[in-house]
C-alpha cells in the first residue's frame, strides 16, 4: 500500500490533530463539506476534527439505514448537540433494505451497502447541500485488510480505484487512514470526547448486516438487534476489545413446552484484541455464557441455541460476513 502508517509509539497526537485541522481546512477552503457520522470511535473523531476546521461550513449527516444498535440514532444525535456539534438524522432505512432484499453472499451485501450508502443517500445530500467533500473515519486496517482481500470494507473506495468525483459527484477525506484504532482512542481523548465514545467497542460500518449471514431482512434485523442488546448489557464490564452476536442462516432443533421447535440459533462472539489484526476470544466464565444463553433464548424471539465462538482471528474474522 502507498499508504505509510503511523503507529500509536510514533504518534504525536497534538501535533496529529494540529496538521489535520489545518489540512481538512484548506482542502475546503471556502466550499461545504458534508460528515458521515456513525457513532463509532473512527467517524467520531473525525467530526470533531472537521468541526474544528470548518466550524459552520460542516454539514454533518447520521444515516438511519436501520441496521443500527437499538436507540443509537437518536442517542448519537443528541450526545453530539451537547459536544456543540449540529447533526441531522437522515431516515433511509426504505434505501438499504431494497438494496439488500434477496442477498445473501457476504461481498455482494457490502457492495450493495457501499451502493445505497455513497450513490444513493450521500449522492443526494451532496446535491442539496452543494457540498464538494465526504469526511469519513476509514482506519488503517480498513485498507489492510481490503487490499489483502481478507474482506472489503465498505468505506474503501480510491484504494480500490474507484474515482468517487467522478462516479459520486465528491472528493472523499480520510482524516485517519494513517491509524489503527488504538491510535484513534488517543485522539478521541485528546479532542474532548466521552469516555463511552472514544473507548467505545467497534462496531462495523455495515452496521447489524454484517453479522446476519444469509438474506437481511427487517425482522432479521430485529433478532439479532436484541441479541446484541442483551449482549452488550452482559459483557458491559468485561474488559475486551469487542462483543457481539451472530445470526446464522441455518435453523436448528430445540424443544419448548416438551414439543420441538425449530428455531434460531445466535453465534456469540467475545474478542482480546489492540488493533482487530490479530484476534483471541475472550475467555468468558462458563456461568456467565450460561446466562447469556439463558437470557437470550429466552428473550428473543425463536431462538433455540446459542454458541460460543472459540477460534482466533486468524483464521477466524472478528465479524462473521
Amino acid at each position: 500500500m502507498d499508504i505509510q502508517e503511523v503507529t500509536v509509539l510514533d504518534l504525536n497526537v497534538e501535533k496529529f490533530i494540529e496538521e489535520k485541522v489545518a489540512e481538512i481546512a484548506a482542502i475546503v477552503g471556502d466550499g461545504i463539506a458534508i460528515n458521515a457520522l456513525s457513532g463509532g470511535v473512527d467517524s467520531s473523531v473525525v467530526t470533531i476534527l472537521a468541526h474544528r476546521a470548518l466550524g459552520n461550513k460542516l454539514k454533518t449527516y447520521f444515516i438511519d439505514n436501520g441496521l443500527m444498535r437499538e436507540g443509537e440514532p437518536e442517542y448519537i444525535v443528541g450526545l453530539f448537540k451537547e459536544l456543540g456539534v449540529s447533526v441531522e438524522l437522515v431516515d433511509s432505512k426504505k434505501e438499504f433494505f431494497s438494496a439488500l432484499s434477496g442477498i445473501t453472499e457476504p461481498e455482494e451485501k457490502r457492495e450493495a451497502i457501499t451502493h445505497a450508502f455513497y450513490k444513493v443517500v450521500f449522492g443526494n445530500l451532496v446535491l442539496e447541500s452543494g457540498g464538494r467533500y465526504l469526511l469519513q473515519g476509514t482506519n488503517y486496517t480498513d485498507v489492510e485488510e481490503t487490499i489483502a482481500g481478507v474482506k472489503r470494507q465498505h468505506n474503501i473506495l480510491e484504494q480500490l480505484g474507484i474515482d468517487t468525483e467522478q462516479q459520486y459527484g465528491y472528493k472523499v477525506l480520510e482524516p485517519l487512514i494513517q491509524l489503527r484504532k488504538d491510535s484513534i482512542r488517543e485522539l478521541g481523548k485528546v479532542l474532548g470526547l466521552p469516555l463511552e465514545i472514544y473507548n467505545r467497542p467497534p462496531f462495523p460500518g455495515p452496521a447489524l448486516s454484517a453479522r446476519i449471514i444469509g438474506e437481511v431482512t427487517s425482522q432479521r434485523i430485529v433478532t439479532v438487534r436484541h441479541a446484541t442488546k442483551i449482549i452488550e448489557e452482559e459483557l458491559a464490564d468485561i474488559d475486551a476489545f469487542q462483543c457481539l452476536g451472530i445470526l446464522h442462516e441455518d435453523r436448528v432443533t430445540g424443544v419448548r413446552e416438551g414439543k420441538r421447535d425449530f428455531g434460531l440459533q445466535i453465534e456469540v462472539r467475545c474478542w482480546d484484541s489492540v488493533d482487530a489484526r490479530v484476534a483471541s476470544p475472550t475467555n468468558l466464565p462458563f456461568d456467565l455464557l450460561r446466562k447469556l444463553a439463558d437470557r437470550i433464548t429466552n428473550e428473543v424471539t425463536g431462538v433455540v441455541s446459542v454458541t460460543y465462538n472459540i477460534a482466533q482471528k486468524p483464521p477466524s474474522t472478528i465479524e462473521a460476513v
